[in-house]
């Protein structure tokens, strides 16, 4: 069971830019919470049982996991120990037992953290949120470079203190760059993470997305790195 759907915000939602994969086999739970995320702007994958879970997992990067604990044909505990042999994945537990024995060893075994259901929407939404900005070292919501301001709560983007509109990939596309600002990141890595698995992509997406930043946000925010990928530089 989802609590506070309909509390939601009523402001527009905009995509993030982050790939999540949710593990559950409760098949309405399944839908509910990829429609949530979905709408929140998230890319999402699922898989109702264990060893997909596993196998995806293993396979594609994700930013962060939701993970069941009660599955069929491997259970979580068991995924979240096979996952951690080989990847650093943030993994949010997701189960209807609560007590403090569960929760304990969801962490010990490599959880970064845990939701009892039923669970509260914003709530687990924010946790999320919180995962992916300490996965990618980045604690504080609001990102500084180069004069821009980029609000990963709000999901809004200033320039010298102004508003700038941007489309839901565009944000997408920046917000992935500033978390790994100072980084070069190749134009697979950013398919991988802006698109998921239900998705047909064009070729020269990337470079019409680019093109309108620079437009919107100055000609150097972000930098090519021919037969690389693109780099937003850390400038303190």
């Amino acid at each position: 069971m989802i609590t506070g759907l309909l509390c939601a915000p009523s402001y527009e939602i905009i995509d993030t830019g982050m790939r999540i994969l949710v593990v559950e086999d409760e098949p309405d739970l399944l839908k509910g919470l990829a429609k949530a995320l979905r709408e929140e702007g998230y890319a999402v994958d699922t898989a109702a049982d264990g060893e997909d879970g596993l196998f995806k997992a293993s396979d594609t990067n994700y930013d962060a996991i939701v993970l069941d604990i009660m599955l069929p044909r491997l259970n979580g505990w068991e995924v979240l120990k096979r996952l951690r042999a080989k990847k650093p994945t943030p993994v949010l537990m997701l189960t209807a037992r609560d007590a403090s024995a569960d929760r304990v060893r969801g962490l010990d075994t490599g959880a970064d953290d845990y939701v009892a259901k039923p669970f509260d929407l914003p709530e687990l939404l924010a946790r999320l949120r919180a995962l992916i900005r300490r996965s990618a070292k980045a604690t504080r919501p609001v990102i500084k470079v180069a004069g821009i301001e980029i609000n990963t709560a709000a999901r809004v983007v200033a320039s010298a203190g102004k508003p700038v509109e941007l489309t839901a990939r565009e944000y997408s596309l920046l917000e992935y760059l500033a978390l790994h600002r100072g980084e070069v990141v190749t134009r697979s890595a950013l398919y991988e993470h802006l698109f998921d698995e239900n998705e047909d992509t064009l070729s020269n997406l990337l470079d019409v997305h680019v093109s309108n930043l620079r437009k919107k946000l100055g000609a150097d925010i972000i930098m090519t790195r021919r037969g690389h990928g693109y780099l937003i530089e850390d400038v303190h």
